[in-house]
């Protein structure tokens, strides 16, 4: 065991302690693959990060991302939680304004050139949503399905049963029944808020892969909406999606297209720059 400089940052807020909290050990070296879930499940946040040498030229640094119940190939608030911890530790990128960061998707480019760092989406596998499983989760979380617009099941590295619902009041209004424990996980639901509102859409992640209950704010679900969304051309401009609000956060999402590529984009802050040891 030895000391090691932890961070922990706060990502897609522009409100410190109001976003996705993210543990980042800066050097992951000599760590087992147990050590770094115990660890991960020790801190008990959504995600947590190790930074690794990279395997290859064309990364800065490799990240492994943990949640608590086990290692995830791809997720947003890590990918940007943990740009912000190496840059804020003197990190500097092969490209200027592009860090490339290897993980388990392969490798993630973030644009850092704006105040607002943003990552490039990884493609998305577009699929239909299950009638049958569709109707369990309107059961559980208590919506009507005469409310859903459209439904995708979505996966970029972690799975998503996505459901559009006909408002952002809609998705805020969804509650899982008490008597019932819903038996599935990345349960997502997105709706519009009316024109002239700060933020485009409201999201939630239900049932996340983290094993919370509720995700504060998520990059990776996100992400694959968003390329759902363009992909089948309901979107054509850039949006603001508000998350986390449900549970007193106030997450804020910057998506925007920029040819073929998708940005995600949000703020991060750190809020402990320490060691830990392991």
């Amino acid at each position: 065991m030895r000391s090691r400089r932890f961070i922990q940052t706060d990502v897609f807020t522009s409100q410190p302690t109001k976003g996705n909290a993210l543990a980042v050990v800066m050097d992951g070296t000599g760590l087992s693959t147990q050590g770094m879930q115990d660890f991960a499940t020790w801190t008990n946040l959504a995600e947590t990060t190790f930074l690794l040498p990279p395997t290859t030229d064309d990364a800065d640094y490799k990240v492994r991302i943990f949640s608590p119940a086990g290692e995830m190939p791809f997720a947003g608030h890590p990918t940007l939680g943990s740009c912000a911890a190496w840059l804020h530790c003197g990190g500097q990128p092969n490209v200027a304004g592009l860090v490339r960061q290897e993980c388990g998707v392969g490798i993630v480019d973030i644009d850092i050139t704006s105040d607002v760092p943003a990552f490039a989406a990884p493609k998305t596998e577009i699929n239909p949503l299950e009638v049958s499983q569709l109707r369990a989760i309107s059961e559980v979380l208590g919506f009507p399905l005469d409310r859903v617009v459209r439904t995708a099941q979505l996966n970029n590295g972690p799975n998503f049963q996505m459901i559009e619902l006909t408002s952002a009041a809609d998705v805020l209004a969804a509650h899982p029944q008490s008597q019932k424990r819903p038996e599935f996980r990345g349960v997502g639901l997105i709706g519009a808020h009316p024109p002239g509102s700060e933020c485009d859409y409201e999201v939630r992640n239900l049932g996340p892969a983290s094993s919370m209950s509720e995700d504060p704010i998520t990059g990776s679900m996100n992400a694959a909406i968003a390329c759902w969304m363009y992909e089948e051309g309901h979107w054509n401009s850039d949006l603001i999606i508000a998350q986390g609000t449900a549970i007193g956060r106030h997450g804020r999402v910057h998506v925007r297209k920029d040819g073929n590529t998708i940005w995600i984009g949000g703020h991060s802050h750190i809020l402990i720059d320490g060691t830990t040891v392991l």
